[in-house]
């Protein structure tokens, strides 16, 4: 009597085909923002200048040198100069050494690890179930719904080592005696928790969300919908070329829609809370005013050349990553 072939339950298959989705994508996020890291480190340094009570870039090492000014002149408020991403990486590695770029790199794998996994493996699974089996695409505002679903859950899951990763990364900005010192991500979760409660590990958790949404949405989908034109209109073949041609038009979208929501949004994860005063900012929309009327509107742009030099290659690393996972898992 024959007996009949092993053939895998589908339900187990399709479980395999997701995990291998979701493995593919963290390694692929996790190389991208490790890799990226100094960029960032820069573009929330640079966000935070002109803050009210922040120290000055150009004076925050020296000894008081305005300490002998007249009296009259110390109520006028005198701008800071703007410090270029170029000169701030070499103030951070001139202060605390080279490895001072990579401060906070912890919770960025951790970050990348809830978020990045959970925003693209829920938009895969999106795209799979709103494509049209006729033609094999998916309509560009598909793609944007599903970017802005994913982006938000997965904005929220991440959001503690959001807060972690931005603290960590604008503490050495600080003179040494109002640093946080944090050790590493699960230190600064867990100091957060004891000191500000644990509802400070959803601080700025809108803004967050917002943030996500809209750069998944941009990013994700824009690459799709480029990579597909290409493909489509046989400018360039399925390979390393169009992926690359693709992620680095997506990382400049996803900057340009991104930057005023992440200039707020590290301004209030780093505001400090102290106990019996008022805190700078009492939320998102007053963050935006205040640093408006403070700063001017191109304040909500400040850090956009970090932004797109750390978007662009964070992109391309991101998805061409992904692609040779992917196709490193189905040969597995």
């Amino acid at each position: 009597m024959s007996q009949r072939p092993n053939v895998p339950h589908s339900s187990s298959v399709a479980f395999g085909h997701h995990s291998h989705l979701l493995v593919s994508r963290g390694i692929a996020s996790i190389v991208a923002g490790c890799s990226t890291h100094p960029l960032d480190l820069i573009k929330v340094r640079m966000q935070l200048q002109g803050e009210a009570g922040a120290p000055n870039p150009a004076v925050q090492t020296a000894r008081p040198a305005l300490a002998f000014q007249a009296p009259s002149a110390a109520h006028i408020h005198v701008p800071p100069p703007r410090v270029g991403p170029i000169a701030v990486g070499i103030r951070i590695v001139q202060q605390d050494g080279a490895a001072a770029l990579f401060s906070g790199v912890s919770a960025t794998v951790l970050r990348q690890t809830l978020y990045s996994t959970t925003r693209m493996g829920l938009y895969d699974i999106l795209k799979k179930k709103w494509t049209d089996p006729g033609t094999g695409n998916m309509p560009l505002t598909s793609k944007i719904g599903a970017g802005l679903l994913a982006g938000g859950i997965g904005a929220a899951v991440g959001n503690p080592a959001d807060v972690a990763m931005v603290r960590m990364q604008a503490d050495g900005r600080l003179p040494a005696a109002q640093r946080r010192n944090y050790k590493s991500v699960i230190d600064a979760i867990s100091q957060m928790s004891k000191r500000e409660g644990v509802t400070s590990l959803w601080r700025g958790s809108s803004l967050t969300v917002n943030r996500a949404m809209l750069v998944t949405a941009s990013q994700l989908a824009s690459y799709d919908q480029i990579k597909e034109t290409i493909l489509s209109k046989g400018l360039m073949k399925d390979g390393i070329g169009t992926h690359v041609t693709a992620s680095f038009a997506a990382g400049f979208v996803a900057s340009v829609a991104s930057n005023p929501v992440d200039v707020i949004k590290t301004r209030v994860m780093n505001m400090k809370v102290e106990a019996g005063k008022e805190p700078p900012y009492s939320g998102a929309l007053d963050c935006a005013m205040k640093t408006v009327r403070a700063e001017g509107p191109m304040a909500l742009y400040k850090g956009f050349v970090p932004t797109i030099s750390r978007q662009g290659p964070f992109t391309v690393v991101l998805f061409v990553t992904l692609e040779q996972v992917r196709k490193l898992l189905k040969d597995f």
